[in-house]
């Protein structure tokens, strides 16, 4: 039984015959798998780099979770404000996995210069501000000193400084309106330090920070209120859940909500991308199986003879296919070695080259972002080798209808 097998796989496996039919349509089966391995690898390297280069994006500049005061405003503004005096700050200790909490307060305003004027919203920090959050996008200069007295610097984007004409180390005056003041303003000047350039039109075309005192004295509020907290997790995947813990672990007063919640609109596009990759690696199976089953068939019909003789030698059908099994198996192992090699090396030239480029005013990214997980990649091949022996048993069957006697006569 062993002579058998032994003898049997050397035929299968022989590539020395150049009439033999199958070595075409063997290589194009192993094209197809790495192709297909191909585009599984890639697709969820840039589908889940995407999905987190975004959601860096959004919490860069909003936090994971917006504390803020429990009324009708659902303005970017801050217009009720929040004492500083809470049992979660600066230290949020009653729920577990927050990594930093921060005061900030918005207020709406107008940059006017010779050339142009720009409506924004003057994002509000103080010395508890996580700069690196958004050091990343800073594209020119430096972050706005805000721990001494009432600093004049900012930090604007690119889009905004273009459209203003305005550059580093320039000044800008800006007008706020007072409320409930009869339509009266305060004017303020302010000095260009740095200007970043996050590829997000929501908040490029809008944003500009500096100290958060400018808010508290034209809204003359306290030195200890503010417009509202951004809490930042340590995992994005729980962000549900601590949602719903900071939100039971702060007063009636005030209201939670995650960036999911604020931004429904970008993080149902993101969970779109999921629906897109299972649709890829499901069609890309389908392709490497349905490869492998015509690779099947036209072996055991090149190898009918082989099956008869095999019979009559005594091998029982069991045997016989394993035999084809573990032909297809080798196939689709060049085919993986192949792909994954292809796959990784696109992988790891994007990340250092950036040679795939794209529109951030439609992609909010300028780069496509990739992640290289090897754990995905083990599981796609994984994946892979397991469907396609599965649905291989089937046609692997066919041995069985085989007769030992028109199998040796067969030509």
């Amino acid at each position: 039984m062993n002579t058998a097998y032994f003898i049997a796989k050397k035929l299968t496996t022989s590539s020395k015959d150049k009439s033999s039919i199958s070595k075409p349509i063997i290589k194009i089966a192993i094209v197809a798998i790495a192709i297909a391995v191909i585009m599984m690898i890639v697709s969820v390297a840039t589908g889940i780099g995407f999905q987190e280069k975004i959601r860096s994006k959004v919490s860069s500049f909003n936090g994971h979770i917006i504390i803020s005061h429990f009324d009708d405003n659902v303005s970017e503004v801050s217009k009720t404000p929040i004492s500083k005096k809470q049992d979660f700050y600066p230290k949020f200790t009653a729920v577990e996995g927050i990594k930093h909490i921060q005061a900030v307060a918005n207020k709406a305003g107008i940059i006017r210069t010779e050339k142009a004027v720009e409506g924004i919203i003057f994002k509000g920090v103080g010395h508890d501000y996580d700069w690196k959050q958004l050091q990343e996008y800073i594209i020119e200069g430096k972050i706005p000193a805000t721990k001494k007295e009432v600093s004049e610097e900012i930090i604007i984007s690119e889009y905004l400084a273009n459209r203003l004409k305005l550059s580093v180390n320039d000044q800008c005056i800006t007008y706020f309106l007072k409320e409930n003041d009869g339509g009266r303003y305060n004017i303020r000047v302010f000095k260009i330090v740095g200007i970043y350039k996050s590829g997000f039109q929501e908040f490029d075309h809008t944003y500009i920070l500096g100290d958060i005192r400018h808010v508290q004295r034209i809204n003359k509020w306290n030195a200890d209120q503010i417009g509202n907290f951004e809490v930042f997790i340590h995992d994005f995947s729980q962000l549900k859940s601590k949602g719903e813990a900071v939100y039971q672990h702060t007063s009636y007063a005030l209201n939670s909500r995650t960036i999911e919640e604020k931004y429904y609109f970008i993080f149902d596009w993101l969970n779109l991308l999921d629906v897109n990759i299972i649709i890829i690696l499901v069609i890309m199976v389908l392709v490497a199986s349905i490869n492998m089953i015509v690779v099947l068939l036209v072996l055991i019909l090149e190898r009918t003879q082989m099956i008869g003789i095999l019979k009559a030698l005594g091998a029982d059908n069991g045997l016989i296919r394993k035999i084809f099994l573990y032909h297809a198996l080798h196939i689709i192992g060049k085919g993986l070695i192949w792909g994954n090699l292809l796959a990784i090396g696109l992988i790891l030239l994007q990340q250092k080259f950036e040679i795939i480029t794209l529109n951030p005013e439609n992609y909010h990214v300028s780069v496509a972002p990739v992640v290289f997980n090897p754990l995905h990649i083990i599981l796609i091949n994984i994946g892979t080798v397991v469907v396609c022996l599965l649905v291989l048993m089937v046609p692997s069957y066919l041995i069985t209808k085989i007769s030992p006697v028109k199998a040796i006569k067969f030509d």
